[in-house]
């Protein structure tokens, strides 16, 4: 049996979709697939050559035993550049597999049935990925979270923090924002919250506090709304930077833990592309973004 393979490689998951090659999709619907979840531990995308080890080795626990890879789609975290992806994907075929491999925000436009647009990803990192008129593609964001990713989780954990310790040096009472961070890093007070954000500032540590902020927002934090509103701005600022550089298509399509399930977020989102950039419109996707890459296997399968 001959099968077409989908990878999405994030911060912390890789998801995996695997489908008959003679399973011919209907529309944008793929049938037959199976979904596999795998942790991500241990991805880096450079060196391409372990980064390519990696994941064909992740991707023989999941395909059927005796299965052969007719192609792989591959979005990846990590892959910023146009020659970083190109590189990867020559790195995969040495296995004899053809490949496609493009950053996993990438993965969005397919996956929403769609050849143009911009793809924001909002989840453990953010990044905006989109392409102009000559088919370049253009990135935006994605330095990582001690340099940025705003509007990802780590960060507005790291702003929350911040503009709730900044209250308390201030004197201010507290409005929610300080009780749900103590509450959620199960800090006794300030001093304590400080050293325990600071003393592990790593994604693992910061991101699942996000919800914490979500929150106290919803139960009437002015200053949780505000970092909030602060990451759909930052987010927004992503989009605009690659309108500037000429990408083209009218939708953004959003994916990522962040901006999918915490519809505050979201709609602050909608409400400010609605301003700086009146002619896009905002979908969240509703598929995983590992349609995406299956999607990019079978165009790339079209071209062996």
């Amino acid at each position: 049996m001959r099968v077409v393979v989908g990878a999405d490689v994030g911060g912390t998951k890789l998801a995996v979709r695997v489908a008959p090659l003679d399973a011919q999709p209907d529309g944008d619907q793929d049938p037959a697939y199976t979904d596999h979840l795998l942790a991500a531990d241990g991805w880096e995308a450079s060196p391409v050559d372990t980064a390519a080890g990696w994941l064909l080795e992740r991707l023989a626990r999941v395909v059927p035993e005796g299965a052969e890879i007719a192609a792989v789609g591959i979005g990846a975290q990590g892959c910023d550049t146009q020659h970083h992806c190109a590189e990867l994907a020559a790195a995969v075929e040495k296995s004899g597999v053809p490949a496609v491999v493009v950053n996993d925000a990438a993965l969005l436009m397919p996956a929403a049935g769609l050849d143009t647009g911009i793809g924001v990803v909002a989840g453990t990192g953010s990044i905006a990925v989109a392409a102009d008129a000559g088919g370049n593609v253009l990135f935006a964001g994605g330095w990582g979270w001690v340099l940025g990713d705003e509007g990802g989780a780590p960060a507005i954990v790291r702003d929350a923090v911040r503009a709730a310790l900044a209250a308390y040096d201030a004197g201010s009472a507290d409005d929610g924002l300080l009780a749900a961070l103590l509450d959620h890093f199960a800090a006794p007070d300030p001093q304590t919250l400080a050293r325990i954000v600071n003393d592990e500032p790593t994604p693992g540590n910061w991101g699942p506090a996000a919800p914490a902020v979500f929150r106290a927002a919803d139960a009437g934090s002015a200053l949780a709304a505000g970092v909030i509103e602060g990451a759909a701005r930052e987010l927004e600022l992503l989009v605009s930077r690659l309108v500037g550089r000429g990408a083209v298509g009218d939708t953004v399509v959003a994916a990522g833990s962040v901006v999918v399930r915490q519809p505050r977020l979201a709609d602050a989102f909608r409400a400010r592309l609605a301003a700086e950039q009146p002619r896009l419109t905002l979908r969240l996707l509703d598929v995983p973004p590992v349609a995406g890459a299956l999607a990019l296997a079978r165009t790339r399968l079209r071209r062996t």
